[in-house]
């Protein structure tokens, strides 16, 4: 499926010189949201996940469904003051500003193999600081999936070392 169709560009947001990749298109559309779906969790093809990491906001679009699929468990990070139980929080800085994001303290067992989603990869900040928390809990990163990958933005050098996978490379 070409995907590509599905996204939409938006100039200037959420600032001025910002082209935002938005995948509500795609996730309006049922046939590209299925084919979408499954071409994600394509990618996973012989790759064991206990857990499935979901992040903020429209990475728990697609990673509950991947956790249900993959039989694991999903688990939402979230920016700072959102989860109602004990955290570890860790700072990243976006293409557009800095923020927190937190993990509950009893997400992640010792050992335990978890998957990263989000949406789009960019400066790689995010994805990093979930990285962190995960390895923080004692979990091991096993892959790292994106609907998007920025690539101009060299975000994949924040996360050398860790598999990424990703539907669509601009």
């Amino acid at each position: 499926m070409d995907f590509e169709s599905y996204i939409r560009d938006v100039a200037d947001f959420p600032k001025p010189g910002v082209t935002f990749k938005d995948i509500t298109p795609l996730l309006n559309n049922t046939k590209a949201l299925t084919a979408a779906s499954d071409a994600l969790l394509n990618m996973l093809e012989g790759v064991h996940v206990d857990k499935v990491v979901g992040v903020d906001s429209r990475g728990f679009i697609f990673a509950p469904m991947l956790a249900s699929k993959l039989g694991a468990g999903f688990i939402p990070v979230r920016k700072k003051g959102k989860l109602p139980y004990k955290t570890l929080s860790e700072p990243y800085d976006l293409e557009y500003g800095t923020d927190i994001l937190e993990i509950h303290s009893d997400a992640i067992k010792k050992g335990e193999k978890v998957l990263v989603h989000d949406d789009v990869l960019a400066t790689g900040g995010t994805a990093q600081a979930v990285c962190k928390l995960v390895e923080k809990l004692g979990g091991e990163v096993v892959q790292c999936n994106f609907l998007i990958q920025l690539a101009f933005l060299d975000g994949a050098e924040k996360l050398n070392g860790y598999p990424i996978r990703s539907l669509l490379r601009y």
